[in-house]
């Protein structure tokens, strides 16, 4: 049957329709239990009593927790299956999310959100290897396109979800990581039940590895130990040059989904109630955003993906910076919002698009990992010094006045870093 049956017939799109439907699916609620964190700081602080600079280390080390996680787990997932690990991903970060809710303190709120980290780390990578598992070279870009838009909605309902709890059913932050959550558990059954590893596990013919860059086919590779999919990683000059340019747009990323909530929420949020809800169009950009580049690269550039990542990333950075200079509330915000986040994330669909481009379908797992574990270290490098500049504010005349705006043009120059990397990937 696996001979007979083509990758352009209608039974075959019918299950690759469904496989990648329920990846999308589980994802759509991964982020329920990792970005709600930042809607979570007023009322920690206010009961806790920490600072936003020793929160900003919490964060910082869900995020390395999470980039740690990349590096195992891309590995595992080439290994054990992507199915299985997103499916288990779920479960645990379930529990450590509740686990979070129930913190009393700096170490068991640090404990329980950096393992946390760990586990979401279970899902992106994995559910990458099942995405290039089913998709050939040229339709790569928009399948990563629309599985990182599921990211992106995914982001939307974790603020939604966030603002309900707070504003609408008037509960403590520790709802805030009790509640979401069984959506993603739901995502986790779903993907369990209806995905399959490969083509082949349906009846249905794998996909082989593409052609190299010289127009030679490229070698298979099978039976690869996890050391010799991480020394081909490790080994690959434009995958380490990705990585770093990731890094700097994961380091924009974070920075506005964990600060633009506290800069909107701020002390006096309960006199312009609206403001709160402006932040949505970030994540909403982002959603957008996220399919843009994957299918641009592959329908004008011929799935070459380094000039998309970098013109966006310039474009965040001028965006930022609108966002820092508009005075707060002014109506031009909620646009300007939006295209940063469109700029920002958008991205990310050209990277994980590149990441089996450069390493093979075979490495697709390891070498989604790797750079994401680039991504999320320095992203969290980057958590507690926005931390650190917005509490202690030292640009002001009068020092140690708070000012959240200041995450705009620190996320600025993050944008301007990628952007450079990106242009000596050439791919």
């Amino acid at each position: 049957m696996a001979a007979a049956v083509t990758h352009q017939d209608p039974a075959f799109r019918r299950a690759q329709k469904r496989v990648l439907g329920a990846v999308m699916f589980c994802y759509l609620f991964y982020y329920t239990g990792r970005q709600t964190f930042g809607f979570a700081i007023p009322g920690i602080q206010a009961e806790l009593g920490l600072d936003k600079q020793t929160l900003g280390w919490v964060s910082a080390g869900m995020l390395w927790a999470y980039a740690v996680g990349q590096a195992i787990n891309g590995n595992l997932g080439d290994r054990f299956g992507g199915r299985r690990m997103m499916s288990l991903g779920t479960v645990l970060s379930f529990a450590l999310n509740w686990a979070t809710s129930l913190g009393t303190g700096l170490k068991s709120l640090a404990v329980a959100w950096s393992a946390n980290g760990l586990a979401q780390s279970m899902g992106w990578a994995p559910g990458s290897r099942l995405v290039a598992n089913w998709c050939g070279t040229h339709e790569r870009g928009k399948a990563f396109g629309f599985y990182l838009l599921s990211a992106g909605l995914s982001s939307v309902l974790s603020y939604i979800t966030s603002l309900l709890i707070l504003d609408v059913l008037h509960l403590s932050w520790r709802w805030i990581f009790r509640l979401p959550v069984i959506l993603m558990l739901l995502g986790g059954v779903v993907v369990w039940l209806i995905a399959r590893d490969r083509p082949a596990k349906l009846g249905f013919a794998d996909f082989t590895d593409e052609k190299k860059e010289d127009g030679t086919p490229a070698p298979a590779v099978t039976g690869e130990t996890s050391w010799q999919r991480y020394r081909a990683a490790l080994g690959n000059g434009k995958l380490m040059l990705a990585g770093l340019a990731i890094g700097f747009q994961s380091s924009v990323r974070y920075g506005l989904l964990i600060w633009v909530p506290v800069y909107f929420l701020g002390p006096d949020f309960k006199s312009n109630p609206a403001g709160k809800w402006i932040s949505i169009a970030l994540p909403v950009g982002m959603a957008l955003g996220a399919v843009a580049t994957g299918w641009i690269s592959d329908r004008f550039c011929g799935s070459r993906r380094s000039g998309i990542i970098a013109t966006f990333m310039g474009l965040a950075a001028v965006t930022a910076m609108g966002m820092y200079l508009l005075p707060k509330g002014h109506w031009l915000g909620l646009p300007v919002l939006f295209l940063c986040g469109f700029f920002a994330y958008g991205p990310q669909a050209a990277f994980w698009a590149l990441a089996p481009d450069l390493l093979g379908r075979a490495r697709a797992g390891t070498a989604v990992g790797m750079i994401n574990c680039f991504a999320y270290a320095m992203a969290g490098l980057g958590e507690p010094f926005i931390g650190w500049m917005v509490q202690h504010n030292p640009f002001a005349t009068v020092p140690g006045v708070e000012n959240t705006t200041l995450v705009f043009p620190i996320v600025s120059a993050f944008a301007v870093c990628s952007a450079l990397l990106a242009l000596l990937i050439r791919r």
